[in-house]
């Protein structure tokens, strides 16, 4: 299995399922995120969205804003949207193509855990592992 190095944070890798279980968002929800440009899943050629650890972490910062009340401008203003040439727009390659097929659905699941565990930002509370502690027993 690929080490947790190699794949790089922007790396389409998650399909929507996956993203919802994490989330507990509904794919309305993450599609409406998607829509307001603050996450910008990749395309397979069937047209399948896919997630990188980047859009996970975002709409996981998105569904903590809206608990707390912010509306989706106030959202705008700390989320910056993300254009299809900034280093945070989720890639697709042949290599991450092939990568994403020898990985089953379970490690998918497994990584992004581990790195949304092990990658919180520099002074981010975390958000992230209380969110994700319902799932992982």
């Amino acid at each position: 299995m690929a080490n947790n190095d190699e794949l790089r944070k922007n790396m389409a890798l998650f399909p929507i399922g996956i993203v919802m279980k994490l989330t507990d968002l509904t794919a309305r929800q993450i599609r409406y995120y998607e829509q307001h440009e603050l996450v910008k899943p990749a395309r397979t050629g069937g047209n399948q969205r896919l997630y990188s650890f980047i859009d996970v972490q975002r709409l996981l910062e998105i569904k903590d804003l809206i608990e707390k009340g912010v509306n989706i401008a106030g959202i705008k203003q700390v989320l910056l949207p993300v254009s299809g040439d900034s280093e945070e727009a989720t890639v697709i390659t042949e290599q991450t193509e092939m990568k994403r097929k020898e990985l089953t659905e379970t490690q998918l699941h497994k990584m992004l855990k581990q790195q949304l565990i092990s990658g919180k930002r520099p002074g981010q509370v975390s958000l992230i592992q209380g969110e994700l502690s319902r799932f992982f027993h």
